[in-house]
């Protein structure tokens, strides 16, 4: 077992600390005072990422960002050039965002290799620690975009996605600075990748409610996002009959009582309405169009799929009632993935050696593995959240867990063996 003071920094603050106060320097860099907002390819992500690569280098890694934003460190193993574990996960934020979704993994996988290198220790494989720049697809209408171009299967249509500005990905990369033709540099080919491992905040309540501070996750669910357009008629707030109208709005709004019914309904769903808008959007005027988003999630793509298609029957019904149209948009789909099962025993079997029962748990949300899962077998961390909240300024969680969670990290990395029996 690692001993209690074995993960400190070389400033004889813990690991727990200085991760700590390097998540709250980051939460500084935001497109909005008093508010953490930093969107994929911003001024506020370029400063985050040269941030980022900095500590990085003070850690004893070599550091770049590449053609897609990340930040990429690599710390070789024994002898240069060997098959790397990749550790990380990204720095973009939902808006008005808490402190530590993504960036947590990012800056304790920092700590861990920081710790080694203080220790003088090289392992059979080189760490890779990668901080994503868009996992989130709070810019443009594209999810895990970064990610992607890791595992090399970015589709190059994707570059053309368009903010709310009417600027491209493409666009975007090169005034961030990176070159959007250099983007097949970024996939890792196979042979020179062993595993993703990512540490991660819970974002739910399991881990807090049974007194653990950290878990091992065993599946990212099934997910997939959707438009949905409500087209109805415009007409005068004064002079339409309510009996004549055919209100897009109010559509829409019985809409999402649907889908907030189907999700109650269905064991294992969620499903959820996270934005709305009316069109035109005047206070005078009947809307006669509406536009929401629509998120649907399960444990697998056959519940996923069933509760998509419960949807979509409740939603043309209640648009035959109404005399309006609907339809729904593909906008994002993605599989389940399945953590490896011999990831997960190494992850546990870490967790307990620090004296921690080994609690095994999915993620109802998605992170990076799930596109990374396309490279190479993937494994997560949980760290216990308060109140299991996130996406949110209350997101917290304690110096004293993140330390724990870096202990089990470490721990994890000099204890790694590949399914063959070694890690090189």
């Amino acid at each position: 077992m690692i001993a209690p003071n074995d993960a400190t920094h070389g400033s004889g603050r813990t690991a727990g600390q200085v991760v700590m106060a390097r998540l709250d320097e980051l939460a500084r860099f935001s497109a909005e005072p008093g508010v953490l907002t930093r969107l994929y390819l911003s001024t506020e992500h370029k400063t985050a990422a040269l941030r980022v690569q900095a500590w990085m280098q003070e850690a004893g890694m070599d550091a770049e960002i590449d053609a897609a934003g990340n930040v990429v460190g690599r710390y070789e193993g024994q002898r240069p050039g060997l098959p790397a574990m990749l550790l990380g996960s990204h720095i973009d934020t939902v808006r008005n965002a808490g402190k530590y979704d993504g960036c947590f993994g990012v800056v304790a996988a920092i700590e861990a290799v920081a710790h080694l290198r203080q220790a003088r220790e090289r392992l059979p494989f080189a760490i890779e620690v990668i901080a994503f720049g868009e996992e989130e697809g709070a810019r443009f209408p594209v999810a895990l975009t970064t990610s992607r171009a890791v595992a090399g299967t970015l589709d190059a249509a994707a570059l053309d996605a368009l903010d709310t500005d009417g600027v491209s990905i493409r666009e975007a990369l090169q005034q961030f600075g990176c070159n959007p033709s250099g983007m097949a540099s970024v996939a890792r080919r196979r042979s020179d990748v062993l595993a993703y491992v990512e540490l991660h905040i819970e974002q739910g309540p399991v881990l807090e409610a049974e007194d653990l501070p950290v878990g091992v996750v065993t599946a990212i669910a099934a997910a997939a996002r959707f438009m949905g357009e409500v087209t109805g008629i415009a007409g005068h707030a004064g002079t339409v009959p309510m009996a004549l109208r055919r209100d897009a709005l109010a559509a829409a709004a019985e809409m999402i009582l649907a889908v907030e019914r189907v999700g109650r309904s269905t064991e294992h769903l969620v499903a959820t309405v996270g934005r709305i808008e009316a069109i035109p959007g005047a206070v005078n005027v009947v809307p006669g169009g509406a536009r929401f988003t629509l998120d649907v999630r399960g444990p697998s793509e056959a519940v996923r799929d069933a509760g998509v298609a419960h949807i979509e029957r409740e939603l043309k019904s209640i648009a035959g009632r109404r005399d309006v149209s609907v339809q729904l948009s593909h906008s994002y789909e993605e599989p389940a993935a399945i953590c490896a099962p011999w990831l997960v025993d190494q992850l546990a079997a870490a967790v307990e050696r620090n004296g921690i029962a080994p609690r095994r748990l999915p993620s109802g949300a998605g992170h990076d593995g799930l596109a990374m899962i396309s490279l190479c077998p993937i494994g997560m961390l949980f760290v216990r959240c308060a109140g299991g909240i996130s996406h949110n300024p209350a997101e917290a969680i304690t110096s004293e867990d993140a330390e724990i969670a870096i202990r089990v990290l470490i721990d994890f990395l000099r204890h790694f063996a590949s399914p063959g029996g070694s890690a090189d």
